[in-house]
């Protein structure tokens, strides 16, 4: 069953962070631009694509909101994470552009005009992301989130980015104004590290990598009454939807009725003790005394 509460608090979450961002994006492109200063520029153009990521997260989460289909019958959970992909895919161009006009500016010098106004404006916009990003990953934690956690590894880079334009205007009014293309520079290596790690955790999920323990599962699944033991443990999918399948072996042969019975048991045990579990299914292998069938239980 499709957790509508889980998307649509999802939705929420990135809808209040999505008018934030634009909001501290407008302030540093336009100051910015007013005072010459390529780095808080730079900024703006990296708060800005955090904006475009929200509304890529909104898009992939609604997709990943529709329910499960014939062609698609463990659901469509996934586009979060392919969304998470855009987001890096974003942070990859917000990189180029950075790289590009910093190099530019080594060939044509010009110095920005840093006041205190430029301060107020980036220690301001950077208290906004500081809080924004800390939310987003919180919340995200707390729904199992792959792409709130993301989108929070973006807002944070935000943040790093601000306090690295800070120091940027300090040597600037001592008279270095070659710091700005090196901030500038700086802000997209941050930026580029964001992005790969966005790609390593979302590839861990497209490549079916287990989000679960092992052991940790068979624990569960042997504190379950008549369970003698388990093995053949898998687990995947995102934090939020986990797809789990083992094998149990009963302390004693049981009537099907009876390992019926069991392996429910099994599947409401682990539901229970482990959130994000959206489905198990429990193999009852055969007891060698009176040689049963595999019994495949998969609650509806």
């Amino acid at each position: 069953m499709i957790n509508q509460s889980y998307y649509s608090s999802v939705k929420r979450i990135l809808l209040i962070v999505l008018i934030l961002n634009v909001v501290v994006a407008l302030a540093k492109m336009i100051y910015g631009w007013m005072t010459n200063s390529l780095s808080m520029v730079s900024d703006g153009f990296h708060s800005l694509f955090d904006g475009t990521s929200n509304v890529i997260g909104i898009i992939g989460i609604t997709l990943a909101s529709r329910p499960p289909d014939k062609a698609h019958p463990y659901g469509h959970e996934k586009f979060e994470t392919f969304a998470s992909l855009g987001i890096a895919f974003l942070l990859f161009i917000t990189c180029f552009e950075i790289l590009q006009s910093a190099l530019g500016r080594f060939y044509n010098p010009q110095t920005p005009d840093i006041t205190l106004m430029s301060f107020l404006v980036m220690g301001i916009t950077l208290l906004i992301n500081l809080i924004v990003s800390q939310y987003e990953k919180n919340q995200g934690m707390r729904l199992g989130s792959s792409i709130l956690v993301a989108d929070s590894k973006h807002t944070r880079s935000d943040v790093y980015v601000s306090v690295a334009v800070i120091l940027g205007f300090i040597a600037i009014k001592m008279g270095f104004s070659i710091v700005d293309p090196i901030i500038a520079i700086i802000i997209a290596i941050l930026i580029a590290r964001m992005g790969i790690e966005i790609i390593k955790s979302s590839s861990s999920v497209l490549l079916d990598s287990a989000p679960l323990d092992v052991e940790t599962i068979r624990k569960i699944v042997v504190s379950v009454p008549k369970v003698k033991d388990s093995h053949k443990i898998r687990s995947r999918g995102l934090a939020s939807h986990i797809y789990v399948d083992l094998h149990v072996i009963l302390e004693s042969c049981s009537s099907v009725d009876e390992a019926h019975e069991i392996a429910h048991l099994v599947e409401d045990k682990l539901k229970n003790s482990i959130p994000g579990i959206e489905d198990v299914v429990v193999h009852v292998d055969p007891c060698e005394e009176d040689n049963i069938n595999d019994i495949k239980v998969k609650q509806d």
